[in-house]
């Protein structure tokens, strides 16, 4: 059988997405992490530079361009941040198509792996065209928020295939007791609860893009003291996992991820608290964004780090039945 690397150009042959390994695949699935977290941390820059605008059109830039023109009605400044994040894009979408050209040129071919890599471009079209919609309903929080929610999903895909290129084709088995793994699975669906409430807050709150953006009509003091029930609860779920973990004596790798979100979490609390005092700056809105998006990530890893992938035939050990996900 020829596989990918017998390509007769040396140049196509060095290409990793071209000539895909196990561990190579692996390294474009991680990259595919990275960019979908990165723009979206890029995303919320624009909002809080007040740049939503920057392009007021959209997929042009201004109604008479697609590239940035100076107009006396808008920044220079808003109209280069609004433009570079939407540059952003195509190297999300690149680094997206080159995971479905490895997924497709690894052999033996993993149609799980396909699959997947598939999700990405998808997702990024999907995430580009409902942009031009957050363009046009002028920043609504409804839209803007639907946004950061598809990137939440987006990056959960993304987080899949990154563990999915990481083991081999087989039977799904969890490592740890069966309501441990429930609990896993509840904190993920409990920090997803978490981020619709941060939209709300955000939604309803400054740092709407523009200063022609609508708000929600909320109480800001009753979504902020909603959004931060859900961290507590977020938080004491993750020390529940974690001390379930230790008292289980669960494989370390499981121990280590439940630590290092409960980490994160925390960190997160002070950057809330702290840009809640201090009035909201923009710079710490910016920052507990990012926190949000590791937070995330990191809640989707202690998930995943409750099970393995084993060859159809292994023997289970105790701990190790079949699980659902």
């Amino acid at each position: 059988m020829k596989l990918p690397t017998d390509h007769r150009n040396p140049i196509i042959r060095s290409l990793f997405f071209w000539a895909p390994t196990q561990a190579s695949i692996r390294y474009w699935a991680l990259a595919s992490v990275v960019v979908n977290a990165g723009i979206t941390v890029t995303g919320a820059t624009v909002r809080v530079t007040e740049s939503g605008l920057g392009c007021p059109t959209w997929p042009q830039c201004t109604s008479d361009s697609y590239l940035p023109v100076l107009h006396p009605e808008i920044s220079p400044l808003h109209m280069a941040v609004e433009f570079g994040n939407r540059l952003l894009t195509f190297l999300v979408l690149a680094v997206g198509f080159a995971c479905v050209i490895a997924a497709l040129r690894l052999a033996p071919r993993r149609p799980d792996l396909v699959r997947l890599a598939w999700l990405q471009p998808a997702g990024i079209v999907v995430q580009a065209l409902w942009g031009g919609l957050v363009v046009r309903s002028a920043l609504h929080p409804a839209t803007v928020g639907t946004h950061y929610l598809i990137s939440v999903v987006l990056m959960a895909a993304c987080w899949l295939f990154y563990v999915r290129t990481g083991e081999r084709e087989g039977v799904i088995r969890r490592t740890v007791h069966r309501d441990i793994r429930r609990l896993a699975q509840v904190l993920v669906a409990a920090t997803f609860a978490l981020l619709m409430a941060g939209v709300l807050v955000t939604g309803t709150g400054p740092h709407s893009g523009d200063e022609i953006a609508s708000r929600f009509d909320f109480d800001i003091e009753t979504v902020a003291r909603i959004h931060a029930d859900l961290a507590y609860l977020v938080v004491g779920l993750t020390f529940a996992l974690l001390i379930a973990l230790h008292v289980s004596d669960a494989p370390r790798a499981a121990r280590r991820a439940a630590l290092a979100l409960l980490g994160i979490e925390l960190l997160q609390g002070v950057i809330g608290y702290t840009q809640y005092f201090l009035g909201v700056p923009a710079f710490l809105v910016g920052l507990h964004v990012l926190g949000s998006t590791l937070v995330w990530i990191f809640a989707l890893r202690a998930a995943t780090a409750t099970r393995v992938r084993e060859p159809v035939g292994t023997l289970p050990s105790p701990n190790r039945e079949p699980a659902t996900a």
